[in-house]
């Protein structure tokens, strides 16, 4: 059941100093514990499939499946933590994701297409948690810290994605042990990462932090606090006073009425499709010019470590000198990357600088434009507002790494990078009208 958080001691602001700091550890240790099982789906994911399959046309079912499980989890798991808190949503997602890993493992042992589909599906749904963390995170940050907060839970996620793709080979020796085919192995070993995950958060995530800020906010207002923490919408927190109740219909009408929230929905969105866009073709452009295996491992460690390796740093910027102007210099970041790897001419040089700083863009875009949603959205509304800005990420970015092929086949790698920056010109024609609406929105 939800926390009452009637029975919740009151915290000055010492105490949720504290409690934040706790959050922020636990978020992070859950993040790397679940992140393995995120990594592991994605790179040895396809070739489960493949084997499974018994094609390596069915490669890219598992990328596919799993986009599109996050995708769908996006909404209901943000419904989730707005009805039940974060404590829940983010267990159950970690959970989703393990039973996922049981069903991938029975998949392997009996050839079946429809559970690597439905495993496929169910690991999504951890992918959408492994987002939605870093919401969390900033659910009791102060706001001049916001993008700190959120930024070390997306750092956390470095060491899953690092430590996942490498359990090819322990992997296959746990799957030695217990009998089972070679791959299975390492979903053995993401089951139990995804399922700690969940028990983490469900045995330590007390107080939930969206419960606890929801109480704060009530008794600055001299409001009592009530049980439902979706019961009552803060009209002043972010701007103008926003719709109330955390219905999706509502949180839709918010990002149409808010500048700033339809500012940050946008830049995450486009961020996430330029990167995936792009990241999913690189590999391939570059084999075809002729690069090794190993050289292209080096170049997408490369974009990991600018995804993610740098988002503390990016998140001091962005508390520092705000999310707006943040999220603008994760613009230009993309187009400089968009004229190196467009440029390339099969240079391997060019195109890890360049796939360098799609990853660093990437980063910038998420860090500002997560926190300045935060931000500009009432605090009853934000699980929604940010889970349908997530489920828009992941559908848009499939779609964006679908169309990426059939691009490239036409106009050639320097083509998709082209229309890559093209993609970022909405973002900063949209900074051009906040600015027209006042100094206030550069924060």
């Amino acid at each position: 059941m939800t926390e009452d958080i009637r029975t919740l001691p009151r915290q000055d602001g010492t105490g949720v100093q504290a409690v934040q700091k706790r959050t922020v550890r636990l978020l992070a240790a859950a993040q790397i514990l679940g992140g393995i099982g995120v990594g592991v789906s994605v790179s040895i994911g396809s070739l489960l499939a493949e084997s499974v399959a018994r094609s390596e046309t069915y490669a890219g079912l598992a990328r596919t499946a799993t986009t599109a499980g996050a995708a769908l989890a996006g909404v209901p798991l943000a419904l989730l933590a707005q009805r039940r808190g974060r404590r829940t949503a983010l267990s159950s997602g970690w959970l989703a994701a393990a039973a996922g890993g049981v069903v991938l493992v029975t998949s392997a042992v009996t050839m079946s297409i429809p559970l690597l589909v439905l495993g496929m599906l169910l690991f999504g749904v951890g992918s959408a948690t492994n987002q939605q963390s870093r919401y969390a995170a900033a659910d009791l940050a102060p706001p001049h810290r916001r993008a700190r907060a959120l930024s070390i839970v997306v750092w956390s996620t470095t060491i899953g994605s690092v430590i996942g793709p490498n359990l090819a080979r322990p992997g296959a020796n746990v799957a030695s042990v217990l009998h089972l085919p070679p791959l299975a192995g390492a979903f053995v070993l993401a089951t139990l990462g995804t399922a700690l995950a969940s028990l983490l958060l469900w045995a330590r995530l007390r107080p939930d932090p969206l419960v606890l800020a929801r109480e704060q906010l009530q008794r600055a207002e001299g409001v009592e606090p009530s049980s439902e923490p979706s019961e009552r919408a803060d009209s002043r927190e972010g701007g103008a006073p926003g719709p109330k109740g955390g219905t999706l219909r509502a949180g839709l009408e918010h990002l149409r009425h808010s500048p700033r929230a339809g500012f940050a929905f946008l830049t995450v969105v486009v961020a996430n499709t330029v990167m995936g866009a792009v990241m999913t073709m690189t590999p391939v452009s570059m084999s075809q010019d002729g690069a090794t295996l190993t050289v292209v491992g080096v170049t997408i460690s490369g974009h990991l470590l600018g995804m993610y390796a740098f988002s503390p740093v990016v998140g001091w910027l962005a508390d520092r000198i705000g999310h707006l102007p943040t999220a603008l210099i994760g613009q230009a970041v993309f187009i400089a990357s968009a004229l190196l790897s467009g440029f390339s001419r099969g240079s391997v040089g060019l195109v890890t600088a360049g796939l360098f700083l799609l990853g660093l863009g990437w980063s910038f875009s998420l860090v500002a434009g997560s926190a300045m949603l935060s931000d500009a959205t009432p605090g009853g509304l934000r699980p929604t507002v940010q889970g349908t800005t997530d489920t828009a990420m992941n559908l848009v970015a499939a779609v964006g790494a679908g169309l990426a092929g059939p691009l490239m086949g036409s106009v050639g790698f320097g083509g998709l990078n082209a229309v890559a920056a093209l993609l970022v010109l909405p973002v900063i024609a949209f900074w051009l009208i906040l600015l027209r609406g006042g100094p206030a929105v550069g924060a």
